[in-house]
């Protein structure tokens, strides 16, 4: 998401984050940016549900893709899902290949409090379980001192 400044004539890009109201969140504003150059082209289709008010389901369609070629990271708030299918029988001939091996990396930005509480594959489905912990809201007080 992206605010344009029409004020001026060449319409410069400014990122939310720069808003002077919004101090600390340029980790955002990274997050978004990675998100959007990573191609989400639509291979493997997903799910997304929401089985409570706190737990979610990601469901990953990755049939033919064996447990050891996928991969399931959390780096920052950004949760990586990436497939390496290795090419199998080389030594096949094929007269009609339709089913490529091919690698994928779809991504997910997680909220604060959004924890992975695992991940399973069973018949084709990668499910990737999600919980959403309720942050403890703090209060905090500060003194103000006057400085002579």
């Amino acid at each position: 998401m992206y605010f344009v400044d029409i004020s001026d004539e060449k319409m410069s890009r400014l990122s939310f984050a720069a808003h002077p109201f919004l101090l600390g969140f340029e980790q955002i504003d990274r997050l978004l940016e990675k998100t959007i150059k990573i191609g989400n082209d639509g291979f493997p289709p997903y799910n997304i549900e929401l089985s409570d008010e706190n737990s979610y389901k990601i469901t990953l369609a990755v049939a033919g893709y064996a447990e050891e070629e996928l991969s399931v990271t959390l780096e920052e708030r950004q949760l990586i899902i990436t497939g390496n299918q290795s090419e199998k029988g080389s030594d096949v001939t094929y007269v009609h290949k339709g089913i490529a091996a091919r690698h994928f990396q779809k991504s997910f930005v997680l909220a604060d409090g959004v924890e992975i509480e695992g991940a399973e594959l069973e018949k084709g489905l990668l499910n990737i379980f999600l919980v959403k912990r309720q942050l403890d809201l703090k209060i905090k007080s500060i003194k103000i001192t006057e400085r002579n």
